[in-house]
C-alpha cells in the first residue's frame, strides 16, 4: 500500500486505541475473562446454573470489544441471559451493571500500573508521517483510560483531537457502534466524515464507521477476525500498522 491512499483525498484519520495503536486489547480482553468468570462462577453457586466461562475469542469480540464499559456488561450478561440492575437499588442485589464495570476498571489499571505499554510497531511512524502530509490526527477511544494509556505508550501529544469514554459521556454521546464520537471527533478537527478515514480493530468500531459514512473504513486484523472485519463493513483490512506507510518509510 502506498502513500497515495492518503495524499489530496483524506483530510484526517482516526484511529481506535485499544487494538489500533496498543496492545491493550489483549490486556481488557484478560481483564473482562478474569471479570465474568469470577462472576459466573459465584452466578452459578448462588442459581445452580451450570458455569459456562467467558471466552475471549468470542464473547470479548461479540459482545464487549470496542463498546463503552457498561454497555460491554450489558451485552453480555444480556446474552447469557442474566439481568442485574444498572445501579444499586432499595433490594439486597449488591452486583450491578455499573459495580462490575467498575471492577473491571479496577483490574485493567492494576495491569497497565504493573506492566506497562508499548506502543505497536509502526504507530508513531505512521502518525508522524500523516503529520507530514498535512493529515490531522485523532484518537477515537471507548476506553475511560484512554489519556493513561496514551501517556504510558508515549503517545501523548501526537494527535490533535482524543475523544474518549470520559468526553463522550460528558458530551453525552452514544457509544460504538454508533457513530457519534467520529463524528465529534471529525468536527472538532474541522473535517468532512466524507474526507476522513478511520481505523479499527473492533467490530463495533467497523459498524461506527459504515454508519458514519467516513471516506474510508480500515480494518486492523486481530486473532484472525479479517473476515469478520470486512463483512462489517471495512473496506480495507491490514494486520499491521506499517502496511499503511509507503514502503520507503517501513523502519
Amino acid at each position: 500500500m502506498n502513500s497515495t491512499l492518503f495524499e489530496n483525498q483524506y483530510d484526517a484519520v482516526l484511529f481506535d486505541l485499544d487494538g489500533v495503536l496498543t496492545p491493550t486489547a489483549e490486556v481488557h480482553a484478560v481483564c473482562w475473562k478474569r471479570l465474568f468468570d469470577n462472576f459466573l462462577k459465584q452466578y452459578s453457586k448462588d442459581t445452580g446454573i451450570s458455569y459456562e466461562p467467558f471466552d475471549i475469542q468470542s464473547d470479548y469480540r461479540e459482545y464487549v470489544d470496542g463498546k463503552p464499559r457498561y454497555e460491554g456488561v450489558e451485552s453480555f450478561l444480556t446474552a447469557r441471559n442474566i439481568d442485574l440492575p444498572y445501579e444499586k437499588d432499595s433490594s439486597k442485589n449488591k452486583t450491578t451493571v455499573r459495580s462490575l464495570g467498575d471492577r473491571k476498571d479496577s483490574y485493567f489499571e492494576e495491569l497497565l500500573a504493573a506492566d506497562g505499554i508499548v506502543a505497536y510497531e509502526g504507530a508513531v511512524d505512521l502518525v508522524l508521517f500523516l503529520h507530514d502530509q498535512g493529515i490531522k490526527t485523532a484518537v477515537v477511544s471507548s476506553s475511560r483510560n484512554c489519556k493513561k494509556v496514551l501517556k504510558a505508550a508515549n503517545l501523548t501529544g501526537l494527535f490533535e483531537t482524543v475523544m474518549d469514554g470520559r468526553v463522550a459521556e460528558q458530551l453525552h454521546l452514544a457509544g460504538k457502534p454508533e457513530p457519534d464520537t467520529f463524528l465529534k471527533a471529525a468536527e472538532q478537527l474541522g473535517v468532512e466524515a466524507s474526507r476522513s478515514v478511520v481505523v479499527e480493530d473492533a467490530i463495533a468500531g467497523i459498524q461506527a464507521g459504515r454508519k458514519g459514512k467516513f471516506g474510508l473504513v480500515i480494518g486492523v486484523a486481530q486473532a484472525e477476525n479479517a473476515s469478520s472485519l470486512k463483512e462489517n463493513g471495512a473496506d480495507i483490512v491490514v494486520s499491521n500498522l506499517v502496511e499503511l506507510l509507503p514502503s520507503n518509510q517501513r523502519t
